[in-house]
């Protein structure tokens, strides 16, 4: 999954990135490898954060605004690590990111998943043990029942929660 959002990213990259005389052809790879990066690393703040609901309702609905802004400034800041001038990135990340953001999540909500799923992203970002991520897994961060007792399992994150209070 990772290596198709790279490559969605250098698929979009060619006029913004590698035919941009302010980005040095040496740090064209380093760009893409940041943006891909930049994305996956505000999908898992989301995830992080707590908030699973609007990433879900990001991915169904193909947009997602705060993993565009919080992408777009990590892309940005990234960008001045490589050296690129600060209006540079910040006219990339503004024109790269919101498209690679609707594009992959336009992919995923759609039925042939234009190699993305819902599953293979959210499994990949939460970074579950098994690699995949179902309802299980949300349930579990608030506690779920026990399919065989009924009873309310400890641990999820609702438990953490109450313990803070």
């Amino acid at each position: 999954m990772f290596e198709n959002l790279e490559q969605l990213v250098r698929d979009n990259a060619q006029e913004l990135v590698v035919n941009n005389n302010a980005v040095p052809d040496e740090k064209n790879e380093a760009v893409i490898k940041a943006a891909s990066g930049s994305i996956i690393d505000s999908l898992q703040s989301q995830l992080s954060g707590g908030n699973i609901s609007e990433m879900i309702q990001s991915l169904s609905q193909g947009g997602a605004s705060s993993v565009v802004q919080n992408a777009t400034s990590n892309f940005t800041d990234k960008l001045g690590a490589l050296g690129i001038n600060s209006d540079t990135a910040k006219n990339i990340g503004a024109s790269l990111i919101p498209m690679i953001v609707s594009k992959f999540f336009s992919g995923a909500a759609s039925s042939n998943g234009g190699g993305f799923n819902f599953q293979d992203i959210l499994g990949k970002v939460a970074g579950g043990a098994d690699g995949k991520f179902d309802m299980n897994d949300v349930l579990g961060m608030f506690g779920k029942k026990d399919d065989n007792s009924g009873e309310q399992q400890g641990g999820g994150l609702m438990d953490k929660l109450k313990d803070i209070f």
